[in-house]
């Protein structure tokens, strides 16, 4: 799809006429088209989208879409079906009230252009360059940061659902890629465990058992591998994703030795940072926060929070749900530094400071970071491992 950049002409008068009739007293998107006017010109985008080919729906309006989309949680379908049938959205878009709008489907596509072409940041700034070029935002005054949980689109896994589903993913891509060459491992025993979507209800009774169980799947997964990769299969089966990602588990989830293959104990897993959580998303981390659990990421949203100005966000960084709070603080400093939008104060919680973030944001950005410090135990591990001592010499 080729992009024919389109100029923003205005809210067509009948849109703008019934509308305003409509909603007298206004509506949000209708409120960001009279204080803002048009976000995003299709020329921010071109990068994405090749000069040859069918017409592509205008960018600009596609990204316009997408932040009313996400202030409103509606998925793809939803958003695509506001535009067609809500006025307000039609005004804010600058759209004829019998405008058709789009397919669904072209949301999605949007959005991976934009992570392809590494413009995912580029919707923010742009809504960070308008408002602050009519006055309404700048560096100074007082911004807070936190964190919040984002959920990856598969399920939570334990281990043992965890190698089964990692498998089968195997089986079913090789199903469909070499049909002929896997018939030759398959078995009965095979189909009965890997046929459906492996669940926990129906495991085996009692540990042994189920140790068993997920001893039996490694050594399946290692027959699968090892003829994958023998020298008479075909070279190209080896470079199947499910069949690299099986590869990768089977060596963080087993130990094979002369004894046969054994299911590894919880210390010698990988550290949770660098160990698969789902064979359908290898980015995303099982993490805890305050008790809580759960598998995908965690998002850290910076904004504005000074009492007679908008609040707007800022920055935004996004990290796998391992990554501690405090492992970012300097980075959202130095995002805010490149945006020219630092605070004099930062307002965060005691996830984000230590005694050095604190002496490093007053020295190199100016800034006083507000939060709370955790008690410095290094004077008393050194007092008991002093006492220790003394107890051992007597």
């Amino acid at each position: 799809m080729s992009l024919e950049p389109r100029g923003d002409v205005g809210v067509p008068e009948l849109t703008a006429r019934v509308v305003r009739a409509s909603f007298p007293k206004g509506t949000p998107a209708i409120r960001i088209r009279e204080a803002l006017g048009p976000l995003f010109e299709d020329e921010s985008f071109a990068q994405a989208f090749p000069q040859r080919g069918r017409p592509a729906i205008s960018p600009g309006a596609l990204a316009l879409v997408s932040v009313l989309q996400y202030a409103e949680g509606l998925s793809d379908r939803q958003a695509a079906d506001q535009v067609r049938a809500r006025m307000d959205w039609k005004f804010l878009l600058g759209l004829e009230l019998d405008d058709p709008g789009f397919d669904f489907t072209v949301l999605g596509d949007f959005r991976a252009r934009l992570i392809e072409y590494g413009l995912e940041e580029s919707i923010l700034d742009l809504v960070l360059a308008r408002i602050s070029g009519l006055g309404l935002l700048r560096a100074g005054g007082r911004q807070r940061t936190d964190s919040t949980h984002v959920l990856a689109t598969v399920r939570v896994l334990n281990r043992m659902e965890f190698v089964g589903e990692t498998l089968r993913a195997a089986l079913e891509a090789l199903a469909a890629a070499a049909p002929q060459w896997l018939s030759t491992l398959v078995t009965a025993g095979w189909v009965e465990r890997y046929g459906a979507r492996i669940d926990s209800y129906r495991f085996p009774k009692g540990e042994n058992v189920r140790t068993e169980w997920a001893e039996q799947v490694g050594r399946d997964g290692f027959t699968l591998l090892e003829a994958a990769f023998s020298p008479g299969a075909p070279t190209w089966l080896r470079e199947i994703p499910a069949v690299q990602v099986l590869r990768r588990a089977w060596v963080e989830q087993y130990h094979r030795d002369g004894e046969g293959v054994r299911w590894r104990e919880a210390k010698d897993l990988p550290p949770a940072r660098r160990r698969l959580s789902s064979p359908y998303d290898l980015d995303a981390r099982y993490g805890l926060k305050r008790g809580s659990g759960w598998c995908g990421y965690k998002t850290h949203l910076s904004e504005t929070c000074e009492p007679d100005a908008p609040h707007m966000i800022t920055h935004v960084v996004t990290t796998d749900a391992t990554v501690a709070d405090t492992e970012v603080t300097e980075a959202v400093h130095d995002g805010l530094a490149e945006r020219e939008l630092l605070p004099d104060e930062h307002a965060v919680d005691a996830g984000y400071v230590t005694a050095g973030h604190i002496v490093t944001a007053r020295d190199e950005h100016r800034i006083d970071l507000l939060g709370p410090v955790g008690a410095d135990t290094m004077h008393e591990r050194s007092r008991c491992s002093a006492s220790t001592a003394r107890a051992s010499r007597i």
